[in-house]
């Protein structure tokens, strides 16, 4: 049985950081290309990082500088280094192997002054 368990969410100030954490169990996880997605009340879910098994990130234009997409296999974990943090990232934040139909319970992230 996959699980997917997301970590780290919380309250910052803007400008402030966040790494977030998710911890893949029950998948052989090296195998799968990993991505972070967010929803903000009221809008659909967007895709904010990705990186392969081979370790190339993308990211969403809106977060490009400011985020940093990681893995490390032997933990099977991916994580999601967020700096600068403005209100507009604000959202539920989701980890999800790709060509999977698993998700995680989402971690809230809320950037408010």
């Amino acid at each position: 049985q996959v699980q997917l368990v997301e970590s780290g969410g919380g309250l910052v100030q803007p400008g402030g950081s966040l790494k977030l954490s998710c911890a893949a169990s029950g998948m052989i996880f090296r195998l799968y290309s990993m991505a972070w997605y967010r929803q903000a009340p009221g809008k659909q879910r967007e895709l904010v990082a990705s990186i392969t098994t081979g370790g190339t990130t993308n990211y969403a234009d809106s977060v490009k500088g400011r985020f940093t997409i990681s893995r490390d296999n032997a933990k099977n974990t991916v994580y999601l280094q967020m700096n600068s943090l403005k209100l507009e990232d604000t959202a539920v934040y989701y980890c999800h192997p790709w060509t999977s139909t698993y998700w995680g319970q989402g971690t809230q992230v809320t950037v408010s002054s």
